[in-house]
């Protein structure tokens, strides 16, 4: 294992998270445009968030097993 493997699965980790929110935030807003409620616009947001996530640390996993 080479030392530098922890901070670039920390970075991977961070731009997982980022690019989640970013989701997050663009479902957030486009389903307030829309005209829903904050209740309803949080929770597409959630479900966008985990979503995102779910599918970048997917995407690792599978570069990592190659």
């Amino acid at each position: 294992m080479k030392h530098t493997f922890p901070a670039l699965l920390l970075l991977a980790l961070a731009v997982a998270v980022l690019f989640s929110l970013v989701a997050a935030a663009i479902a957030f807003a486009l389903a307030r445009w829309e005209g829903a409620t904050v209740p309803a616009a949080l929770s597409r947001c959630g479900i966008a968030f985990a979503a995102g996530l779910t599918l970048c640390l997917a995407v690792f996993t599978a570069l990592d097993r190659t």
